[in-house]
């Protein structure tokens, strides 16, 4: 299997870069994990990552990596391009989850502060995906199977994540992960999250460009 091209790191803005990025991956981490322990339904992604946390006991941010790679590998399989970032993306976020879920502590029958959790989380994601996405090092992993099936197939990008998106949610609910009211609230929430970062940032082409978010 060879790609067509990989977009390698440039050497003068390399250290910005990586910088940057790691604080993009920091803030979707701060989302996934918060929301977690929010309680009312993680992330779509989240759910199946905790189902299969626990079923191994390993660690969500483990799951995490391991999910991550898993699409990628899918999206290779399919010729998609991939960068640098792409690979940082996989081995940051799923760490710094772990760290954040360390930190911040669960919260159960306080409906009020479990939805300021799931503000918070919805914030955090969209600041995170702008900020990854404007180094333009790479699509995440999962973006990066959307991006191929849709390439490689009649369905558009929109149609491809729904069906990317629905089978995680599916896969990890019926695995026991923690699907609920806040997983719905916030699939529906951070899409115009993001388009409101992507203009705070003045990325008004990625704004055009991803009309939902997504997961990177």
């Amino acid at each position: 299997m060879r790609l067509n091209s990989f977009l390698k790191p440039e050497k003068n803005t390399f250290v910005r870069d990586f910088v940057i990025i790691e604080l993009g991956c920091a803030l979707y981490a701060v989302a996934i994990a918060i929301v977690i322990q929010a309680n009312i339904g993680a992330t779509s992604w989240a759910v199946l990552e905790v189902a299969l946390a626990r079923i191994f006991n390993i660690t969500p941010g483990t799951a995490a990596i391991l999910v991550g790679a898993t699409v990628l590998l899918f999206a290779l399989s399919l010729r998609e391009q991939i960068g640098w970032g792409t690979v940082a993306n996989i081995m940051s976020i799923g760490p710094w989850e772990d760290f954040f879920l360390s930190l911040i502590p669960q919260v159960n029958a306080n409906l009020p502060l479990q939805l300021i959790y799931l503000f918070i989380g919805l914030i955090a994601m969209s600041l995170g995906s702008a900020i990854y996405i404007g180094v333009n090092a790479g699509a995440g992993p999962r973006d990066s199977l959307m991006m191929a099936i849709a390439r490689s197939t009649p369905l558009d990008v929109r149609t491809a994540r729904v069906i990317i998106e629905s089978i995680a949610v599916l896969t990890g609910w019926l695995l026991g992960g923690p699907l609920g009211a806040g997983t719905i609230l916030f699939a529906l929430l951070i899409g115009p999250g993001v388009q409101f970062a992507f203009r705070l940032f003045d990325m008004e082409t990625y704004a055009r460009k991803y009309p939902e978010d997504p997961r990177p």
